[in-house]
């Protein structure tokens, strides 16, 4: 590694090791896609996707947390399928209206917020073309709202996401709830009260 003094700015450079790929190699780049797609050509830009990405999971924590559910718009395409515990809900107008009926039915204390709180974690992202992108996430969902159980931790899940560019702006495409703890497959209990 070497540092290279350019006006008042240090940039270190690593030099490419024999055999590696990257911008300084001959070979293929690093972000070109194991099948054979180029996701990204630009380190830079793929950084910058990976973290529009990433703030799709977080977005959608705090819509859904805060009552937002309008906004909901903002994380997923119009004919965006979402698979979570209280069924397959397809399309932004019906994952609207399935998680409006879930905030009423769970908002025992009449808070005027989700009874959740759903916390975003180990988030992975692979490009599968230029326009395109797969991922997964941990999810720890605490609830909030009061209940004969004192422990707060509701559910673990992954969420296992693909993910679309439209008209410049990433969003979610599908979405699928795998729950690992307690017990439990996607979509087969709807009385858990958890999306």
């Amino acid at each position: 590694m070497a540092a290279v003094r350019t006006g008042s700015s240090t940039i270190l450079h690593t030099p490419q090791l024999e055999g590696s790929s990257g911008p300084d190699a001959s070979g293929p780049s690093d972000y070109t896609h194991n099948h054979g797609h180029t996701a990204m050509t630009d380190p830079l830009q793929a950084l910058l996707d990976k973290e529009a990405i990433r703030d799709l999971r977080i977005l959608y924590s705090h819509h859904l947390d805060g009552n937002d559910i309008a906004a909901l718009d903002q994380v997923f395409t119009t004919d965006a399928v979402v698979e979570v515990t209280v069924g397959v809900l397809q399309g932004i107008d019906e994952i609207r209206a399935g998680l409006t009926d879930a905030f009423a039915l769970y908002d025992r204390d009449g808070a005027g917020r989700y009874p959740f709180l759903h916390a975003i974690a180990n988030h992975w992202i692979r490009f599968t073309g230029p326009d395109a992108a797969e991922g997964s996430c941990y999810l720890l969902d605490f609830e909030t709202a009061s209940k004969p159980d004192p422990n707060p931790l509701l559910l673990l899940g992954l969420y296992r996401d693909e993910y679309k560019r439209i008209d410049g702006d990433w969003r979610i495409s599908r979405s699928r709830l795998e729950v690992v703890w307690p017990n439990q497959k996607t979509g087969q209990r709807k009385d858990e009260p958890d999306c």
